[in-house]
């Protein structure tokens, strides 16, 4: 049966742990979860003014507008199978959901390796700050942030779709690339190959980048005064927070992908899933909505008066 070559129209989600009993319980969770994700990211994205029309702002709205993105590509199929007895996906489905979820994640480290690069400019640079993150160039940084992920992404779906796939039993909550490829019944050394330059271009480049910047910052900070450091620290502190929350998501999604799936405790399968998909997009939205005065003060307008005179 191994040396037989099939090309499978459907693929079992098998990492679902049993939920029959406490099904409805755990859909309502989930369905609140969703919800509260749609309106915290919604929000930042359109109370975005024209008083906000500053780079790092625009950076905190492109990365709300991915995580509504990412969710949109989890959640609804998730929602269907907590409800369902059988967890079957389509071949091109599952693999549209591995296209979403995966330039879902290169898109958010991409964006906070910019916002990186913003701060770093505003402070260590702060004269040279308006010439150097014009319109221009914050539009050139985020076409760059969405097209090579993009594409990125894209050439690895492609060398993962063409395999034919001797298997169709998925132990994860959903489609995810390297244990599709592991389903496949001929050479996947070139997957292989790819899948590790893209994870390291994508990936780890954007993390030394992120972290080599903030220890510029510090840098910077400790050699100047005790204001300065505290007016540094307050802008950086949600990018920070940002930068930690979804680098620990990260490194679980990772370590869970390349682990035998089968042979862990579903409970910890599920967990760290979901908190790979469910943590950032909650978490950017209530760091940058609660701890930045400006976009906290055009909530509360935005909730007051209604969606009047926003930035378009």
């Amino acid at each position: 049966v191994k040396n037989r070559l099939f090309n499978l129209t459907y693929i079992t989600l098998g990492g679902h742990v049993e939920v029959h009993k406490y099904r409805f319980l755990y859909f309502g969770i989930m369905f609140a979860v969703y919800i509260l994700i749609i309106l915290s990211n919604s929000t930042i994205v359109f109370c975005l003014e024209k008083s906000l029309h500053q780079p790092m702002y625009i950076f905190i709205c492109c990365l709300s507008f991915n995580s509504l993105y990412g969710s949109a590509g989890f959640f609804p199929r998730f929602l269907t199978d907590i409800l369902s007895d059988t967890h079957l996906i389509s071949r091109p489905l599952c693999f549209i959901q591995m296209y979403v979820i995966y330039t879902y994640a290169s898109f958010e480290l991409s964006l906070l390796g910019i916002m990186a690069y913003d701060r770093f400019v505003a402070i260590c640079q702060p004269l040279h700050y308006h010439s150097k993150m014009t319109f221009k160039m914050v539009t050139h940084l985020v076409i760059f942030a969405v097209l090579y992920p993009a594409f990125a992404m894209g050439f690895m779906w492609y060398l993962t779709d063409r395999l034919p796939l001797c298997g169709n039993k998925l132990n994860r909550l959903f489609c995810s690339n390297w244990p599709v490829v592991l389903l496949s019944c001929v050479d996947t050394t070139l997957n292989n190959i790819v899948a590790q330059f893209l994870t390291m271009t994508t990936i780890f480049i954007p993390l030394f980048f992120v972290l080599y910047t903030y220890l510029r910052i510090l840098i910077v900070c400790r050699r100047s005064s005790s204001e300065f450091r505290g007016k540094a620290l307050q802008t950086c502190l949600p990018h920070i927070v940002t930068f930690m929350t979804y680098s620990f998501s990260l490194f679980c999604e990772l370590s869970l992908t390349r682990f035998e799936a089968d042979k862990m405790n579903p409970i910890i399968t599920v967990v760290l899933s979901l908190e790979y998909l469910m943590i950032p997009p909650i978490n950017n939205p209530l760091v940058y909505g609660l701890n930045l005065p400006q976009i906290k003060g055009v909530i509360f307008r935005f909730l007051k008066k209604g969606p009047v005179k926003l930035y378009v």
